[in-house]
Protein backbone atom coordinates (compact mmCIF):
# COMPACT_ATOMS: atom_id res chain seq x y z
CA UNK A 1 0.00 0.00 0.00
CA UNK A 2 2.77 2.39 1.00
CA UNK A 3 4.44 1.62 -2.70
CA UNK A 4 1.09 2.20 -3.92
CA UNK A 5 0.68 5.83 -2.43
CA UNK A 6 3.84 6.69 -3.27
CA UNK A 7 3.16 5.57 -6.95
CA UNK A 8 0.30 7.48 -6.98
CA UNK A 9 2.21 11.04 -5.43
CA UNK A 10 4.79 10.40 -8.78
CA UNK A 11 2.04 10.34 -11.20
CA UNK A 12 -0.05 13.76 -9.78
CA UNK A 13 3.18 15.84 -9.68
CA UNK A 14 4.31 14.50 -12.99
CA UNK A 15 1.27 15.78 -14.94
CA UNK A 16 1.66 18.31 -17.80
CA UNK A 17 5.23 17.09 -18.00
CA UNK A 18 7.50 14.97 -20.23
CA UNK A 19 7.21 11.43 -19.03
CA UNK A 20 10.85 11.32 -18.83
CA UNK A 21 13.32 13.75 -17.80
CA UNK A 22 16.02 14.97 -20.44
CA UNK A 23 18.97 13.50 -19.98
CA UNK A 24 21.97 14.61 -17.55
CA UNK A 25 25.00 16.91 -19.47
CA UNK A 26 27.78 14.86 -20.84
CA UNK A 27 30.94 15.71 -20.29
CA UNK A 28 29.57 19.20 -19.67
CA UNK A 29 27.28 19.53 -22.77
CA UNK A 30 24.07 20.14 -23.39
CA UNK A 31 22.30 17.49 -25.30
CA UNK A 32 21.55 17.62 -29.14
CA UNK A 33 17.64 18.68 -28.80
CA UNK A 34 18.39 21.69 -26.42
CA UNK A 35 21.32 22.94 -28.75
CA UNK A 36 20.11 23.59 -31.37
CA UNK A 37 18.52 26.68 -30.91
CA UNK A 38 21.17 27.97 -29.94
CA UNK A 39 23.36 27.01 -33.22
CA UNK A 40 20.48 28.61 -35.17
CA UNK A 41 21.10 31.67 -33.14
CA UNK A 42 24.75 31.58 -33.85
CA UNK A 43 23.94 31.22 -37.41
CA UNK A 44 23.29 34.81 -39.02
CA UNK A 45 19.68 34.32 -41.62
CA UNK A 46 20.69 34.33 -45.05
CA UNK A 47 17.82 36.03 -47.17
CA UNK A 48 17.42 34.64 -50.62
CA UNK A 49 16.28 38.04 -52.27
CA UNK A 50 18.07 41.18 -50.50
CA UNK A 51 15.85 43.79 -49.09
CA UNK A 52 14.95 46.67 -51.02
CA UNK A 53 17.06 48.84 -48.10
CA UNK A 54 20.06 47.77 -50.05
CA UNK A 55 19.03 48.16 -53.55
CA UNK A 56 18.08 51.91 -52.35
CA UNK A 57 21.48 52.43 -50.71
CA UNK A 58 23.43 51.57 -53.91
CA UNK A 59 21.34 54.40 -55.54
CA UNK A 60 22.13 56.44 -53.07
CA UNK A 61 25.51 55.54 -53.94
CA UNK A 62 25.27 56.19 -57.66
CA UNK A 63 23.76 59.40 -57.12
CA UNK A 64 26.63 60.63 -54.26
CA UNK A 65 29.29 59.21 -56.89
CA UNK A 66 27.48 61.45 -59.56
CA UNK A 67 28.05 64.35 -57.10
CA UNK A 68 31.39 63.79 -57.20
CA UNK A 69 31.95 63.64 -60.69
CA UNK A 70 29.69 66.85 -61.36
CA UNK A 71 31.57 68.64 -58.46
CA UNK A 72 34.86 67.30 -60.01
CA UNK A 73 34.44 68.81 -63.73
CA UNK A 74 33.37 72.61 -61.98
CA UNK A 75 36.78 72.37 -60.25
CA UNK A 76 38.23 71.84 -63.23
CA UNK A 77 36.42 74.03 -65.12
CA UNK A 78 37.61 76.75 -62.09
CA UNK A 79 41.23 75.72 -62.39
CA UNK A 80 41.04 75.25 -58.70
CA UNK A 81 42.12 71.66 -58.72
CA UNK A 82 45.99 72.67 -57.77
CA UNK A 83 45.08 74.75 -54.98
CA UNK A 84 45.66 71.89 -52.35
CA UNK A 85 49.02 71.26 -52.72
CA UNK A 86 49.53 68.17 -50.48
CA UNK A 87 47.87 65.46 -49.26
CA UNK A 88 46.07 64.20 -45.70
CA UNK A 89 43.11 61.69 -45.06
CA UNK A 90 42.16 63.65 -41.83
CA UNK A 91 44.25 66.28 -41.24
CA UNK A 92 42.98 68.26 -44.17
CA UNK A 93 39.48 67.84 -43.32
CA UNK A 94 40.15 71.16 -40.89
CA UNK A 95 40.50 73.79 -43.37
CA UNK A 96 42.06 77.06 -41.96
CA UNK A 97 40.43 79.83 -39.72
CA UNK A 98 42.88 82.67 -39.21
CA UNK A 99 44.72 84.75 -41.14
CA UNK A 100 47.84 83.11 -40.44
CA UNK A 101 46.75 79.75 -41.33
CA UNK A 102 45.67 81.10 -44.83
CA UNK A 103 48.73 83.17 -45.55
CA UNK A 104 50.95 79.80 -45.23
CA UNK A 105 48.65 77.76 -47.17
CA UNK A 106 48.92 80.47 -50.05
CA UNK A 107 52.78 80.18 -49.11
CA UNK A 108 52.86 77.01 -49.87
CA UNK A 109 50.47 77.45 -53.54
CA UNK A 110 53.09 80.00 -54.35
CA UNK A 111 55.90 77.48 -54.21
CA UNK A 112 54.35 75.60 -57.59
CA UNK A 113 54.26 75.93 -61.18
CA UNK A 114 50.68 76.80 -61.39
CA UNK A 115 50.93 80.53 -59.20
CA UNK A 116 54.03 81.28 -60.78
CA UNK A 117 52.98 81.12 -64.15
CA UNK A 118 49.41 81.25 -64.21
CA UNK A 119 48.09 82.85 -61.15
CA UNK A 120 51.71 85.08 -60.13
CA UNK A 121 49.23 88.32 -59.25
CA UNK A 122 46.70 86.44 -57.71
CA UNK A 123 45.46 87.77 -54.34
CA UNK A 124 44.44 85.78 -51.05
CA UNK A 125 40.80 86.16 -51.51
CA UNK A 126 41.33 84.78 -54.72
CA UNK A 127 43.19 81.84 -53.56
CA UNK A 128 40.14 80.91 -50.49
CA UNK A 129 37.51 80.44 -53.31
CA UNK A 130 40.10 77.93 -55.48
CA UNK A 131 41.11 76.47 -52.38
CA UNK A 132 37.39 75.86 -51.23
CA UNK A 133 36.50 74.50 -54.40
CA UNK A 134 38.70 71.57 -54.11
CA UNK A 135 38.54 71.37 -50.89
CA UNK A 136 34.59 70.86 -51.35
CA UNK A 137 35.73 68.04 -54.23
CA UNK A 138 37.85 66.56 -52.03
CA UNK A 139 35.65 66.35 -48.44
CA UNK A 140 32.67 64.94 -50.70
CA UNK A 141 34.71 61.88 -51.83
CA UNK A 142 34.88 61.14 -48.15
CA UNK A 143 31.36 61.40 -47.95
CA UNK A 144 31.02 59.12 -50.90
CA UNK A 145 32.92 56.41 -49.43
CA UNK A 146 31.91 56.37 -46.54
CA UNK A 147 28.47 55.76 -48.06
CA UNK A 148 29.36 52.85 -49.55
CA UNK A 149 31.60 51.31 -46.19
CA UNK A 150 29.27 51.87 -43.41
CA UNK A 151 25.98 50.72 -44.89
CA UNK A 152 27.65 47.46 -46.31
CA UNK A 153 29.41 46.62 -42.74
CA UNK A 154 26.08 47.37 -41.23
CA UNK A 155 23.97 44.91 -44.47
CA UNK A 156 26.57 42.43 -44.27
CA UNK A 157 26.36 42.10 -40.47
CA UNK A 158 22.93 41.62 -40.72
CA UNK A 159 23.01 38.64 -43.48
CA UNK A 160 21.06 41.07 -45.99
CA UNK A 161 23.78 40.24 -48.50
CA UNK A 162 23.78 37.36 -50.37
CA UNK A 163 27.08 35.66 -51.76
CA UNK A 164 27.39 36.93 -54.93
CA UNK A 165 25.95 40.52 -53.67
CA UNK A 166 29.02 40.47 -51.20
CA UNK A 167 31.59 39.93 -54.02
CA UNK A 168 30.09 43.04 -55.86
CA UNK A 169 30.36 45.31 -52.57
CA UNK A 170 33.57 44.49 -51.71
CA UNK A 171 34.72 45.31 -55.75
CA UNK A 172 32.62 48.68 -55.14
CA UNK A 173 34.14 49.93 -51.55
CA UNK A 174 37.62 48.61 -52.99
CA UNK A 175 37.19 50.88 -56.06
CA UNK A 176 35.74 53.76 -54.39
CA UNK A 177 39.64 53.86 -52.19
CA UNK A 178 41.46 53.36 -55.59
CA UNK A 179 39.40 56.11 -56.34
CA UNK A 180 40.47 58.82 -53.89
CA UNK A 181 44.17 57.48 -54.07
CA UNK A 182 43.93 57.55 -57.68
CA UNK A 183 43.25 61.29 -57.61
CA UNK A 184 45.76 62.55 -55.47
CA UNK A 185 48.04 60.81 -58.23
CA UNK A 186 46.49 63.11 -61.14
CA UNK A 187 46.81 66.04 -58.89
CA UNK A 188 50.34 65.17 -58.24
CA UNK A 189 51.04 65.55 -62.08
CA UNK A 190 50.38 69.14 -61.93
CA UNK A 191 52.51 69.74 -59.54
CA UNK A 192 55.86 68.76 -60.72
CA UNK A 193 58.05 71.23 -62.16
CA UNK A 194 58.94 71.37 -65.91
CA UNK A 195 61.87 73.47 -66.34
CA UNK A 196 62.07 73.71 -69.85
CA UNK A 197 58.12 74.30 -70.14
CA UNK A 198 56.24 77.36 -70.26
CA UNK A 199 52.91 76.25 -70.94
CA UNK A 200 50.21 76.35 -68.62
CA UNK A 201 50.11 74.21 -65.49
CA UNK A 202 47.96 71.41 -66.11
CA UNK A 203 47.14 67.61 -64.73
CA UNK A 204 48.43 64.77 -67.07
CA UNK A 205 45.36 64.17 -69.48
CA UNK A 206 45.77 60.60 -69.04
CA UNK A 207 45.93 60.79 -65.23
CA UNK A 208 42.54 62.65 -65.70
CA UNK A 209 40.74 60.08 -68.05
CA UNK A 210 42.01 56.95 -65.56
CA UNK A 211 40.19 59.18 -62.49
CA UNK A 212 37.04 60.17 -64.54
CA UNK A 213 36.43 56.66 -65.81
CA UNK A 214 36.66 54.63 -62.46
CA UNK A 215 34.14 57.47 -61.65
CA UNK A 216 32.34 56.49 -64.51
CA UNK A 217 32.39 52.61 -63.68
CA UNK A 218 31.96 52.91 -59.87
CA UNK A 219 28.73 54.70 -60.87
CA UNK A 220 27.36 52.40 -63.20
CA UNK A 221 28.27 49.18 -61.20
CA UNK A 222 26.21 50.70 -58.42
CA UNK A 223 23.52 52.08 -60.67
CA UNK A 224 23.08 48.88 -62.48
CA UNK A 225 23.29 46.64 -58.92
CA UNK A 226 20.30 49.05 -57.10
CA UNK A 227 17.98 48.73 -60.54
CA UNK A 228 18.41 44.99 -60.78
CA UNK A 229 17.40 44.70 -57.17
CA UNK A 230 14.51 46.88 -57.17
CA UNK A 231 13.11 46.67 -60.38
CA UNK A 232 11.36 43.61 -61.35
CA UNK A 233 12.68 41.36 -64.38
CA UNK A 234 10.42 41.57 -67.65
CA UNK A 235 9.66 37.94 -68.42
CA UNK A 236 9.93 38.68 -72.50
CA UNK A 237 9.79 36.77 -75.33
CA UNK A 238 13.50 35.74 -76.12
CA UNK A 239 12.77 36.02 -79.97
CA UNK A 240 15.76 37.00 -82.15
CA UNK A 241 14.69 40.84 -83.01
CA UNK A 242 14.20 41.35 -79.12
CA UNK A 243 18.43 39.19 -78.97
CA UNK A 244 19.14 42.35 -81.56
CA UNK A 245 17.94 44.80 -79.60
CA UNK A 246 19.70 44.03 -76.64
CA UNK A 247 22.80 43.99 -78.60
CA UNK A 248 22.52 47.34 -80.31
CA UNK A 249 21.74 48.73 -76.55
CA UNK A 250 24.90 47.28 -75.59
CA UNK A 251 26.94 48.45 -77.99
CA UNK A 252 25.06 52.02 -77.49
CA UNK A 253 25.84 51.97 -74.33
CA UNK A 254 29.69 50.92 -74.60
CA UNK A 255 29.83 53.83 -77.32
CA UNK A 256 27.93 56.05 -74.71
CA UNK A 257 30.83 55.60 -72.12
CA UNK A 258 33.41 56.21 -74.79
CA UNK A 259 32.30 59.29 -75.65
CA UNK A 260 32.46 60.17 -72.00
CA UNK A 261 35.57 59.03 -71.10
CA UNK A 262 37.08 61.12 -74.21
CA UNK A 263 35.69 64.08 -72.73
CA UNK A 264 38.19 63.93 -70.04
CA UNK A 265 41.22 64.24 -72.73
CA UNK A 266 38.79 67.40 -74.24
CA UNK A 267 39.10 69.02 -70.63
CA UNK A 268 42.30 68.00 -69.75
CA UNK A 269 43.98 69.77 -73.22
CA UNK A 270 41.60 72.40 -72.96
CA UNK A 271 40.59 71.08 -76.54
CA UNK A 272 37.19 72.51 -76.39
CA UNK A 273 39.22 76.10 -76.85
CA UNK A 274 40.72 75.49 -80.09
CA UNK A 275 37.92 74.96 -82.81
CA UNK A 276 34.77 77.33 -81.56
CA UNK A 277 32.60 76.77 -84.23
CA UNK A 278 30.53 73.75 -85.63
CA UNK A 279 29.64 71.66 -87.64
CA UNK A 280 33.09 72.53 -89.47
CA UNK A 281 36.47 72.94 -87.60
CA UNK A 282 37.52 76.60 -88.42
CA UNK A 283 36.69 76.71 -92.66
CA UNK A 284 37.97 73.56 -93.17
CA UNK A 285 35.61 70.01 -92.07
CA UNK A 286 39.27 68.40 -91.46
CA UNK A 287 41.43 70.62 -89.89
CA UNK A 288 45.22 70.99 -91.36
CA UNK A 289 46.58 70.66 -87.69
CA UNK A 290 45.03 67.40 -87.17
CA UNK A 291 47.94 65.08 -87.43
CA UNK A 292 50.37 67.71 -86.33
CA UNK A 293 52.64 65.77 -83.99
CA UNK A 294 54.80 62.79 -84.30
CA UNK A 295 54.40 59.74 -84.20
CA UNK A 296 51.19 59.59 -85.43
CA UNK A 297 49.44 57.94 -82.72
CA UNK A 298 50.02 60.86 -79.99
CA UNK A 299 47.82 62.63 -81.58
CA UNK A 300 44.55 60.61 -80.32
CA UNK A 301 45.74 61.73 -77.30
CA UNK A 302 47.89 64.55 -76.80
CA UNK A 303 47.38 66.69 -80.08
CA UNK A 304 44.16 69.50 -78.35
CA UNK A 305 42.58 69.16 -81.96
CA UNK A 306 42.24 65.51 -82.47
CA UNK A 307 40.95 65.08 -79.21
CA UNK A 308 38.26 67.50 -80.08
CA UNK A 309 38.32 65.88 -83.79
CA UNK A 310 37.87 62.53 -81.79
CA UNK A 311 34.75 63.97 -79.16
CA UNK A 312 32.74 65.18 -81.71
CA UNK A 313 33.04 62.12 -84.14
CA UNK A 314 32.10 59.83 -80.67
CA UNK A 315 28.92 62.25 -79.95
CA UNK A 316 27.82 61.96 -83.83
CA UNK A 317 27.99 58.56 -83.37
CA UNK A 318 26.48 58.08 -80.24
CA UNK A 319 23.13 60.45 -81.00
CA UNK A 320 22.98 58.46 -84.26
CA UNK A 321 22.96 54.87 -83.03
CA UNK A 322 20.66 56.17 -80.20
CA UNK A 323 18.05 57.34 -82.94
CA UNK A 324 18.51 54.32 -84.58
CA UNK A 325 18.01 52.25 -81.68
CA UNK A 326 15.43 54.25 -81.05
CA UNK A 327 13.31 53.45 -84.48
CA UNK A 328 14.38 49.39 -84.18
CA UNK A 329 12.76 49.50 -81.11
CA UNK A 330 9.29 50.42 -82.35
CA UNK A 331 9.11 47.62 -84.42
CA UNK A 332 9.10 45.42 -80.60
CA UNK A 333 6.47 45.30 -78.27
CA UNK A 334 7.94 46.24 -75.36
CA UNK A 335 6.47 46.56 -71.75
CA UNK A 336 5.63 49.76 -71.13
CA UNK A 337 8.42 50.74 -68.35
CA UNK A 338 10.97 49.52 -71.24
CA UNK A 339 9.14 51.74 -73.69
CA UNK A 340 9.71 54.70 -71.49
CA UNK A 341 13.52 53.65 -70.64
CA UNK A 342 14.24 53.88 -74.76
CA UNK A 343 12.06 57.38 -75.03
CA UNK A 344 14.31 58.88 -72.46
CA UNK A 345 17.66 57.49 -73.96
CA UNK A 346 16.79 59.11 -76.76
CA UNK A 347 15.42 62.73 -75.07
CA UNK A 348 18.62 62.82 -73.32
CA UNK A 349 20.97 62.30 -76.22
CA UNK A 350 19.36 65.23 -78.29
CA UNK A 351 19.19 67.58 -75.24
CA UNK A 352 23.60 66.52 -74.66
CA UNK A 353 24.19 67.12 -78.58
CA UNK A 354 22.21 70.58 -78.31
CA UNK A 355 24.18 71.78 -75.22
CA UNK A 356 27.65 70.52 -76.34
CA UNK A 357 27.54 72.45 -79.49
CA UNK A 358 26.39 75.08 -77.07
CA UNK A 359 29.31 74.89 -75.74
CA UNK A 360 31.65 74.83 -78.16
CA UNK A 361 30.19 78.26 -79.89
CA UNK A 362 29.84 80.50 -76.84
CA UNK A 363 33.52 79.37 -76.01
CA UNK A 364 32.86 76.89 -73.09
CA UNK A 365 31.29 79.04 -70.30
CA UNK A 366 31.63 77.18 -67.56
CA UNK A 367 27.56 77.01 -66.18
CA UNK A 368 27.24 75.43 -69.78
CA UNK A 369 30.37 73.43 -69.75
CA UNK A 370 29.31 71.70 -66.12
CA UNK A 371 25.81 71.02 -67.35
CA UNK A 372 27.25 69.41 -70.54
CA UNK A 373 29.62 67.29 -68.78
CA UNK A 374 26.65 66.33 -65.98
CA UNK A 375 24.37 65.59 -69.47
CA UNK A 376 26.48 62.84 -69.86
CA UNK A 377 26.55 61.20 -66.92
CA UNK A 378 22.46 61.58 -67.53
CA UNK A 379 22.86 60.07 -70.98
CA UNK A 380 24.69 57.22 -69.54
CA UNK A 381 22.26 56.23 -66.68
CA UNK A 382 19.09 56.24 -69.34
CA UNK A 383 21.19 53.60 -71.81
CA UNK A 384 21.79 51.15 -68.21
CA UNK A 385 18.70 51.66 -67.27
CA UNK A 386 17.48 50.42 -70.65
CA UNK A 387 19.94 47.42 -70.45
CA UNK A 388 18.79 46.83 -67.52
CA UNK A 389 14.81 46.71 -68.64
CA UNK A 390 16.31 44.01 -71.37
CA UNK A 391 18.06 42.16 -69.46
CA UNK A 392 18.10 38.04 -69.86
CA UNK A 393 15.84 36.63 -66.88
CA UNK A 394 18.01 33.42 -65.58
CA UNK A 395 16.80 30.16 -66.07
Amino acid sequence: MLRAARGGARQLLGRGRPAQPAPPPIHGRLPPRLCLPRRLLQQAPQLATPPPAVGRWLLACSGAVAGAVVLGGVTRLTESGLSMVDWHLVKEMKPPRTQQEWEAEFQKYQQFPEFKILNHDMTLPEFKFIWYMEYSHRMWGRVVGLAYILPAAYFWRRGWLSRPLKGRVLALCGLVCFQGLLGWYMVKSGLEEKPDSYDIPRVSQYRLAAHLGSALVLYSASLWTGLSLLLPQHKLPETKQLLRLRQYAHGTTALIFLTALSGAFVAGLDAGLVYNSFPKMGERWIPDDLLAFSPMLRNIFENPTTVQFDHRILGIASVTAVTALYLFSRKIPLPRRTRMAVTSLLAVACVQVGLGISTLLLYVPTPLAATHQSGSLALLSMALWLMNELRRVPK
